[in-house]
């Protein structure tokens, strides 16, 4: 059994030049502008969608041309003809899969996957939540920069393909709804027992359904039983 040389904990020399002599640093400056200017080149090609909005296809084809393009930069035993040429087929085969996309929805469906509706009329679709891998915190976090204070302003919300939140609301005269500020890690909405008198409509915590007031209903459509005061007014405080 071969034993390869005694390492030398805190060996300067090796810690930052190795086993090459420091004129590989000077290789290393070339390698690296070598392959930048490359990788630039064909993320031109790319097109601009390819770099504003990153599909999960898009994402791999990211992914793989860091881990091409990072060894030839300082590895000498990697050609740089090698490693351009790698590239130049990752942007290749993203270039043939962008085409396919575009004429062929199924080919679209398969790789991007489909937009999910998680709001409709003020009510959260649970399911459709937890097939977006998305929790409730999550939505509502993503609702509040969408300038929404209750879910009742919420006409629809879809998750897109490329992740994005779209979401469309009242304008104005919205229903009551759910109210999701301040954040509920900051101020939790206060909850009304089953059977107590409300004296405006509530709003169940779990989906944001509503019901009129007069009454705490028991358990709501979606099998929870926990509700709140439904917030009208979009600019008013929850008491």
């Amino acid at each position: 059994m071969s034993v390869g040389p005694e390492v030398v904990p805190f060996d300067l020399h090796r810690m930052f030049l190795g086993d090459t002599p420091p004129l590989f640093l000077l290789e290393v400056v070339f390698r690296t502008v070598v392959i930048f200017l490359w990788l630039l080149f064909l993320l031109r090609l790319t097109g601009k969608r390819g770099l504003a909005q990153l599909s999960p296809l898009e994402f791999a084809i990211v992914v793989a041309l860091g881990s091409a393009a990072g060894d030839p930069m300082f590895y000498p035993e990697v050609p740089l003809l090698h490693a351009m040429l790698t590239l130049a087929v990752v942007v290749g085969l993203q270039r043939l899969l962008a085409q396919l996309i575009i004429r062929n929805e199924t080919v679209e469906t398969l790789l991007d996957g489909k937009p999910v509706e998680l709001v409709r009329g003020g009510v959260i679709d649970r399911e459709a939540l937890a097939g977006a891998n998305m929790s409730l915190e999550d939505l509502l976090e993503r609702l509040r920069p969408q300038g929404v204070r209750q879910l009742g302003q919420v006409q629809r919300a879809y998750m897109e393909q490329d992740g994005v939140l779209s979401v469309f609301k009242h304008e104005q005269d919205a229903p009551a709804g759910l109210p999701i500020t301040p954040p509920w890690d900051l101020n939790k909405p206060r909850t009304l027992p089953a059977g107590a008198v409300a004296e405006q409509p509530v709003a169940c915590l779990c989906c944001g359904r509503t019901r009129p007031g007069r009454q705490v209903p028991g358990q709501c459509a979606c099998g929870e039983n926990t509700w709140t005061p439904a917030l009208t007014d979009p600019l008013a405080d929850q008491d």
